[in-house]
């Protein structure tokens, strides 16, 4: 399903409702919400929005567990960690109990901090399959979303729910969630505003590349729900 609005800002709104709503719906249904939220620019007004009233006054803050798709291996107070800008939109301003946010951490090396963030992810789910309720994800110019970038291995994983990757253009590390994994979720929302992005949504959406070269067609999920939420600038150039 692809939304289209008017502009950033009304994208950000409907991102933001669609979290409370299925904030509400999760909790109400099973006790609690797992989420995992996208880091870069693209999602920040939407946490914003949802750490001012009147949504921060609807959802079951109490109930919410906070997880990340990805993660620069950087220090925690770096400008580019995902979970700083997420505290600063969003869990700042927002009563989630500390001991639900869950950061991807890779201060030391990247394997390891892939492999803690599966454990803790393993231990959270128990039996089941790593099911999140909600999972939000941004697209990049070049076609990668979370850090599944393209032509790395990452992008081949079959069996590992978190991996490393190196990142030549950035010169670093991240720790990403795989393909596998973010297809189990119940609801997987791409967010993509913005005129720069509308010619890879048309390849993304309309086109036929290898998902090595544009590894956000690798999203599919399984037995659950696909949104689009674009803005008019970026559906400019899609068919239908």
């Amino acid at each position: 399903m692809i939304r289209v609005y008017p502009d950033m800002e009304a994208l950000s709104r409907a991102a933001a409702e669609l979290f409370a709503d299925e904030a509400r719906r999760a909790v109400a249904e099973r006790g609690r919400f797992a989420v995992l939220l996208a880091g870069g620019e693209t999602p920040r007004r939407c946490y914003e929005i949802l750490a001012e009233a009147p949504l921060r006054d609807l959802i079951p803050w109490d109930a919410v567990h906070v997880f990340w798709g990805d993660e620069r291996c950087v220090p925690a107070d770096d400008p580019r960690s995902n979970a700083a800008m997420v505290h600063r939109a969003l869990l700042d301003h927002a009563p989630v109990p500390e001991a639900q946010v869950h950061p991807i951490t890779c201060a030391g090396a990247p394997r390891e901090g892939a492999a803690k963030y599966e454990k803790l992810l393993r231990v959270f789910f128990g039996d089941g399959p790593p099911r999140f309720d909600l999972v939000f994800l941004g697209l990049g110019e070049n076609g990668h979303t979370a850090s599944l970038f393209p032509g790395t291995a990452v992008l081949e994983e079959r069996q590992r729910w978190v991996a490393e990757v190196y990142v030549a253009e950035e010169g670093l590390h991240r720790v990403t969630l795989t393909a596998p994994v973010i297809n189990q979720a119940a609801l997987v929302s791409f967010l993509a505003p913005g005129e720069g992005k509308a010619e890879v949504l048309r390849e993304v959406l309309e086109g036929n590349a290898d998902p090595r070269i544009l590894p956000a067609r690798l999203i599919s999920p399984a037995d659950g729900k696909f949104i689009w939420l674009v803005d008019r600038a970026a559906a400019r150039l899609l068919r239908h």
